[in-house]
């Protein structure tokens, strides 16, 4: 049995529909329009006030993807940050040690690093707690938190870059890129091409988590693209796509990268497969 929380989301949905074989419950804060047949939904906000009283006994495995669509709200919704994020973790922690499952897989952010000119491993020095930001401060404490678990159940914390796909929020950066060139709409760029990033496809993202089931230890991995590209680059393909040039504006300044070394996914879970040039037709 396994349990997925923000299973209305991006990577959640997508999850559910690969999960095959499996008893398979999810917390959504509401029932889609189109719910994922045998999968046994619980209707909690993570936001309120909610009990693990009313999760089921037999889960043996956790995926915690929910978290806080506040993240460019703080200080005004700190508290559901906080409440989604971080309180959330622990409840579901404590409950998962309660009940007696075997393994808790945390979805985190590559975001933890803050940036830099060469690819981050998962022993990079993660960003100083002042430079962090409340968001991705809560991230991390969730991902100290499930860690403190590991003598208990095996806990892996994702760290995922860039996901985009098909369903996904237009205020995220690869639809809102999207949007801007569709829309004729100038693209600001830091220095000549932009920040460089390594966006992940939700198919192979979910494929990796899938792939986290079959772990015999703790981990923290990285989970990113294999392709390392600039917002430039991005743009140019999506213009490609659409038949439309796209309109740049620069600003003063140099970029701050954000690309995942991802030698340990590959290594440990899965190869991502899906480039650019395709993925970024489910978006236009």
């Amino acid at each position: 049995m396994i349990l997925v929380t923000g299973a209305n989301g991006l990577l959640g949905r997508d999850l559910l529909e690969r999960l095959q074989g499996v008893e398979l419950h999810a917390i959504v804060r509401c029932m889609p329009k189109n719910p994922v047949p045998s999968v046994k939904y619980h209707v909690l906000d993570l936001n309120e006030q909610w009990s693990v009283e009313h999760l089921p006994s037999g889960i043996k495995v956790v995926i915690h993807l929910a978290q806080s669509a506040h993240f460019r709200d703080f200080p005004d919704s700190a508290l559901h940050i906080f409440k989604v994020n971080v309180d959330s973790t622990a409840r579901l922690l404590d409950y998962a040690k309660t009940i007696g499952v075997e393994q808790f897989v945390y979805a985190s952010s590559g975001g933890v690093y803050g940036s830099g000119k060469t690819a981050f491993n998962e022993n990079s020095q993660i960003t100083s707690s002042g430079n962090l930001g409340y968001y991705l401060g809560s991230k991390l404490s969730s991902e100290l938190l499930a860690q403190s678990y590991s003598p208990l159940m095996k806990v892996e914390v994702l760290r995922f870059f860039f996901m985009y796909g098909r369903r996904q929020n237009r205020s995220m950066l690869l639809p809102r890129l999207v949007d801007l060139v569709k829309l004729g709409k100038p693209i600001i760029l830091e220095g000549e091409n932009g920040i460089r990033i390594n966006p992940i496809h939700i198919s192979d993202a979910s494929k990796a988590v899938v792939a986290t089931l079959g772990m015999p230890t703790s981990l923290v991995i990285n989970i990113a693209g294999s392709e390392t590209l600039s917002i430039r680059d991005i743009c140019c393909e999506i213009g490609s796509k659409l038949g439309k040039k796209p309109i740049f504006r620069r600003k003063d300044g140099e970029p701050s990268d954000l690309i995942a070394d991802i030698s340990l996914m590959k290594n440990k879970l899965y190869d991502p497969k899906v480039k650019i040039k395709t993925g970024i037709l489910d978006l236009l």
